[in-house]
């Protein structure tokens, strides 16, 4: 049972109020201020094992003040920052201080912004949130990647309770303003764990308060380590070597950078700045790291003593992580990263009488050491180096012929990196390399971890003990996980009986998630069963929002009584942009031009704060799966897997009834149909139209597309672009096709108008949520210039409006002209829509509709009872 004693935690906790001796004063002594901590975070699910450390030490010893978020690295902001609240709240921490993203940028001269929010590498940085991802195409995107690490695993929204605070736009702390006001206040320790972006622009910004860090504690790098993972057995002739042996860990990119990690190669340049700022260092490598995987006696000794809600929550993700982990290395392969870091931190500033990091869990020893950020030979200029390339003065004064001026890693199969005869890679990016000469930085170095002194005892390095002991600790537990937060939810699948109802024309709707498109699914989830039935759901996460927002989906779904419709998860990469070798990494050739920030991910991700009001589903993505479907191995409930799109796809066309034909709405990039007509040739032949939200034909060099931050390409539009060869694919194909270009979406864009209906119209859950949302997009389009596209997401709607109803009540002017897609590879035309009579297609397109009807016809639908939320809020959900 949680929180039940035993004596040898009864004996720890009076030892952990003497944690710190150095703390202990004689009698009359005024106490010593708590040491004042400030985390740098990428949230990955040993980032949160770390922070859970420190928020159960003694508050009057160490004090956890800040929380910031590395978005450029394992997590996506949105996701990350409502998970940090969660955690906090449970751990009963709403103190301390959350900071995510920024909208500043860097200028071309290197003036560096205020607000810099870290969504892109230092090098990568320009005046807004888009960008490339050289570095962090490195991580995986969706199962096994960022996807598992968003929802980890699908636990999150399983376990963690919820409060108050979250994410809300323009109002959230940014990272750099959490910095600020920490550092600022006093004498404070950073724990960087992730990538060192927030903390070099922090240092570049602002110098002269680099005085008030006393010490940094980095876990990254890899100094003279030997990658233990990709070995193959002695005397084996059919293994194929890969990386072991190798001083990095970068397992999708070893045959370019074998000597990286993760943290450091996230990105070098800042990482340099941090270990050439002059404060003390201490870095946790792969070094010691690889000294403390969880072992087999570890996990099983963990799995018998969890008794506080955070020792659950750690051994819930440390089981799915081994669950769903490849092969069968978890026990070799998975170390104590980061919640090892926070442990020698502590240690080492519980013994600051010690000159030399002496410590509990880790040897230590001094190297000399620095970032290598440019490969030689120094001093050239080949396209690939941003901070010289092109300029007259290199950005940030840097010296040319210097360090940073050689060759940058421009991605995983950077010809320049991969070496051809010994297929080892060659690019150095990232390394923590041992030097000598005015590059060496002196740092302190863990080397390995500490063996148990205790030779009866199960657990064989020291820190192991302190971990289970100080999550198990009743002092500084948590308060409740969800269920206990509220003992009267059920989790209940609302699905109506439709045996009995004569069904319309079966619909499956393909979105990316934007906000328009989820006004578009509450709009056709309204539309009576007996003119549409909406069959499945199909996510394009190749568009305005990441994966893990499918949960959004499912919530909506659960509010509208639904939870019988399927939802499948879609291709993660637009067509050729994934790794041929490596299919789960590849390039951000298109999808970059969507803001990581304000209007972006950020937003979409989190509905712009609203997705929290919605009621939870008991269905959300899991990373359950089975053998059957590929997994190395079967997981406690394979029932619950997250089915991919083309599964979906496969079982709605099975089960469609004779004579019927399915009827697809996209409101995205057309990934997902395009793998389907490409990959089974019966699926044209059974699909009766498709409507195509987007796409811009031009009337002229005025008449511009909305892709407002590819300022090389004016006339495309943004669901066309996020993947030209699918939509090339679609168009070039049998399917019978009805455009719903830009040009008709605006005509229907205006908030006021829409705003006015819905106020004036009876109201039910749903027109209240669509009321609220709009507005809020209204009054951020107003206010603010990072959101001056909102009318993008608006004019969405109008695809599920037009198929639901009656054309002849709309008005429409449709014309049949020959369609063709620009998809050469070339940025400033890839998605242009234009008419070509002699190679075209013959399309429908839609070129007015009466807007007064439309905006009518779409607020009265909202508003009618019929089809009405079952469960309004996530509020009223936790009354019942």
């Amino acid at each position: 049972m949680v929180l039940k004693n035993n004596f040898w935690v009864l004996v720890f906790v009076l030892l952990l109020f003497g944690f710190a001796a150095n703390f202990h004063t004689a009698k009359g002594t005024p106490r010593p201020r708590p040491r004042r901590i400030l985390l740098d975070t990428d949230v990955d699910t040993d980032d949160f094992f770390a922070l859970l450390y420190l928020l159960k030490l003694n508050r009057s010893d160490f004090d956890l003040e800040g929380v910031t978020i590395n978005t450029n690295a394992w997590s996506n902001a949105g996701h990350a920052v409502n998970q940090l609240y969660d955690i906090l709240y449970m751990m009963g921490r709403d103190d301390v201080a959350v900071g995510v993203g920024g909208e500043g940028g860097i200028l071309k001269d290197g003036t560096i912004l205020p607000n810099v929010g870290g969504y892109l590498p230092i090098i990568e940085q320009g005046v807004t949130t888009t960008g490339g991802c050289r570095y962090r195409q490195a991580i995986p995107v969706g199962i096994g990647g960022r996807m598992d690490v968003d929802t980890n695993f699908g636990i999150r929204k399983a376990f963690l309770p919820q409060g108050s605070r979250r994410y809300r736009p323009t109002t959230q702390p940014t990272t750099q303003q959490v910095m600020y006001d920490k550092i600022s206040a006093g004498p404070i320790t950073v724990m960087a764990i992730g990538a060192h972006t927030n903390l070099a622009i922090f240092f570049m910004k602002y110098p002269h308060l680099k005085k008030n860090v006393e010490h940094i504690y980095v876990m990254g790098g890899g100094v003279k380590s030997k990658n233990p993972t990709g070995c193959c057995p002695k005397n084996s002739t059919s293994c194929t070597r890969q990386q072991c042996g190798d001083p990095g860990n970068l397992y999708t990119a070893y045959t370019s950078n074998p000597y990286a990690e993760f943290n450091i190669f996230g990105d070098p340049f800042a990482a340099y700045q941090v270990f050439h700022s002059g404060i003390p260092i201490t870095l946790i490598p792969l070094d010691a790291t690889n000294t403390i995987p969880i072992n087999k006696e570890f996990f099983d000794t963990f799995e018998k003593t969890q008794n506080t809600y955070e020792a659950q929550y750690t051994f819930q993700s440390l089981k799915m992580a081994r669950d769903t982990w490849f092969g069968d290395q978890f026990y070799t392969s998975y170390f104590m990263w980061d919640s090892f870091t926070s442990g020698v931190a502590v240690s080492i500033m519980s013994n600051l009488n010690k000159k030399n990091g002496e410590n509990e869990f880790a040897e230590m020893e001094y190297m000399n050491i620095t970032v290598v950020t440019s490969n030689k030979p120094y001093g050239i200029s080949d396209g690939s180096n941003p901070f010289f390339d092109g300029l007259k003065v290199p950005k940030f004064n840097l010296k040319r012929g210097g360090v940073h001026s050689g060759h940058v890693q421009t991605g995983l199969e950077d010809p320049f990196c991969i070496a051809k005869n010994n297929g080892k890679g060659r690019c150095k990016d990232g390394y923590t390399e041992v030097v000598t000469g005015p590059e060496a930085v002196r740092v302190l170095v863990a080397t390995k971890a500490k063996l148990n002194p205790d030779p009866n005892s199960p657990l064989d390095r020291t820190f192991y003990k302190s971990f289970l002991n100080v999550l198990n600790a009743p002092q500084n537990s948590g308060r409740f996980n969800f269920t206990t937060q509220f003992p009267n939810y059920k989790e209940v699948l609302y699905k109506p009986d439709l045996k009995k109802r004569r069904l319309g024309k079966p619909v499956v709707f393909d979105m990316d998630m934007s906000a328009g498109d989820f006004l578009a699914l509450l709009y056709l989830l309204k539309v009576p069963l007996e003119v549409i039935n909406l069959k499945a759901i199909i996510i394009s996460p190749t568009g305005w929002a990441n994966a893990a927002t499918i949960d959004i989906v499912y919530d909506i779904l659960h509010m509208m009584g639904r939870d019988d419709i399927p939802v499948g998860l879609g291709e993660v990469f637009a067509l050729n942009q994934s790794l041929p070798t490596f299919s789960a990494v590849g390039d951000c050739k298109y999808i970059k031009a969507i803001p990581h920030g304000s209007g972006g991910f950020l937003d979409s991700d989190t509905l712009y704060g609203l997705a929290r009001d919605l009621p939870r589903s008991p269905r959300r993505y899991t990373a359950e799966n089975s053998i059957k479907y590929g997994a190395p191995r079967d997981t406690d409930h394979p029932e619950l897997r997250q089915p991919l799109s083309q599964e979906v796809w496969d079982s709605v066309l099975k089960t469609l009834d004779p004579g019927l034909k399915i009827t697809v709405l996209t409101n995205g990039p057309l990934t997902n149909l395009a793998k389907l007509i490409s990959s089974n040739k019966k699926a044209s032949s059974l699909i009766q139209h498709v409507y195509i939200v987007g796409g811009h034909i031009s009337n002229g060099h005025m008449d511009k597309g909305n892709l407002f931050s590819v300022p090389s390409n004016n006339y495309a539009e943004f669901n066309m672009f996020l993947d030209p060869l699918a939509a090339k694919t679609v168009f070039e194909s049998t399917l019978d096709i009805t455009l719903i270009p830009l040009s008709v979406q605006r005509s229907v864009s205006s908030y006021k108008k829409i705003l006015k209906k819905l106020r004036k119209t009876k109201t039910t859950a749903e027109s209240r949520f669509a009321l609220r949302l709009l507005s809020l997009l209204h009054l951020l389009k107003q206010n603010h210039s990072r959101y001056n596209h909102m009318d993008t997401f608006l004019g969405e709607i109008l695809g599920a409006v037009f198929l639901a109803n009656d054309h002849s009540q709309l008005s429409p002017s449709l014309q049949v002209k020959p369609i063709k897609v620009y998809a050469h590879g070339i940025e400033s035309k890839d998605g242009q829509t234009w008419i070509d009579v002699k190679k075209g297609k013959s399309v429908k397109i839609l070129e007015n509709i009466n807007d007064t009807v439309y905006y009518n016809v779409l607020a009265k639908q909202l508003s009618y009872e019929k089809q009405s939320a079952v469960i309004a809020s996530f509020d009223e959900q936790n009354k019942q």
